[in-house]
């Protein structure tokens, strides 16, 4: 759905989160279709994958999903960040750093909070207090194409 630009956006104060996991999978995929997220091609594996993450948080103007994050965790110790995403028309509004500091919270006083970040992330997650792990480099086996 094409915004009109002369659509009012709401502010992030306006916008809603939920931890509901019954989000209809279209408007998943139609979120993850516009930020040209290869998981995408994978419709029920990614609806699969987010409904069991041990934490997801959407992001709502009205019935609209416009954002959207996840974490996969021990419970104790340690957190993943995934996915973050927010549909590219509200994008540098706010709303992705209400939903990462939503989850933060959720899992503060764990021992690590982690998560591989690339191009213009790298600086969005350093404004949330991520930082560079060290020497260390991310490492992974990978069946996208979008990195």
């Amino acid at each position: 759905m094409t915004k009109n630009p002369a659509t009012k956006l709401p502010a992030p104060e306006q916008v809603l989160l939920s931890e509901k996991r019954d989000i209809p999978a279209d408007k998943v995929v139609a979120l993850y279709v516009a930020n040209g997220w290869s998981a995408a091609k994978k419709p029920q594996e990614l609806w699969n994958a987010l409904r069991n993450s041990h934490s997801l948080v959407s992001a709502w103007a009205g019935e609209e999903l416009i954002g959207l994050g996840n974490a996969l965790s021990d419970g104790y110790l340690v957190v993943y960040y995934p996915h973050l995403l927010v549909l590219p028309s509200y994008q540098g509004r706010g709303i992705g750093g209400k939903i990462l500091e939503h989850l933060k919270r959720k899992y503060q006083g764990f021992h690590q909070h982690i998560l591989v970040a690339d191009g213009r992330a790298i600086e969005f997650y350093k404004k949330h207090g991520f930082e560079t792990a060290g020497k260390t480099q991310s490492m992974w086996i990978y069946e996208g194409a979008d990195h």
